[in-house]
């Protein structure tokens, strides 16, 4: 249901309750406009969160409270796959705006556990990249690679060109990191192909930067 759609609900259930005298649908309404709201505060919090990847200046206050009520927001409802992806962007919050990796993989986890029982496949790549990531900067270089893996075989299932392109990356510094330079190397090819094809130029620079690393034997920079 669309948020139109929800909001003319609640101004049904208040006109039946103010003109008509039938309360008995006002609980309906306080869950459409929670719908509502949830899909509100993912949104404004993902918008808050490109702004910071833009110019990776400085922290917006209002991205992890946006997140956190929209999870809260979903969970009331009942709704895993809402709350699967708050969740998401909840460890993505800590994770990659705060560096606090701790602290993000409870989110993380629990995206992955709610995402996989509602088959969103989206968000379990975004989850399990993002795992991946975690235990990458860990030194858990083989919990890395099978995170990232799962994460690009199922990017390729839903045709997520730009997010193969780039897992392709991660991948190839993992490779680096486990002294399998070749494959690194195919790694960055086959995502520059992927990315450029897809239009994804903020990936195809993603994809030079992890080819001068690569070239300089510079380490990694997650």
């Amino acid at each position: 249901m669309g948020t139109d759609e929800r909001i003319e609900r609640a101004g049904l259930c208040y006109e039946r309750a103010v003109f008509g005298g039938d309360p008995t649908g006002l609980p309906v309404a306080d869950r459409e406009l929670d719908a509502v709201e949830a899909d509100l505060a993912l949104a404004r919090g993902r918008v808050a969160h490109a702004r910071f990847l833009a110019d990776r200046s400085a922290e917006d206050p209002r991205e992890g409270a946006l997140f956190e009520r929209a999870a809260e927001l979903y969970r009331s409802l009942g709704d895993a796959r809402g709350e699967g992806e708050a969740l998401f962007w909840v460890g993505t919050f800590h994770q990659v705006v705060r560096g606090d990796h701790v602290s993000a993989l409870p989110a993380l986890e629990r995206s992955l556990q709610l995402a996989t029982s509602a088959d969103d496949k989206a968000t379990m790549s975004y989850a399990l990249r993002h795992l991946g990531i975690a235990a990458h900067i860990d030194g858990r270089l083989p919990v890395a690679r099978e995170r990232l893996e799962e994460s690009l075989r199922l990017r390729r299932e839903l045709g997520f060109l730009p997010g193969v392109a780039a897992n392709l990356v991660g991948l190839a510094y993992i490779a680096v990191g486990q002294d399998r330079r070749d494959d690194a190397w195919a790694l960055i090819e086959e995502a520059g192909t992927i990315a450029k094809s897809a239009g994804a130029e903020g990936i195809v620079r993603m994809v030079e930067e992890a080819r001068s690393d690569l070239a300089g034997d510079v380490p990694p920079p997650l």
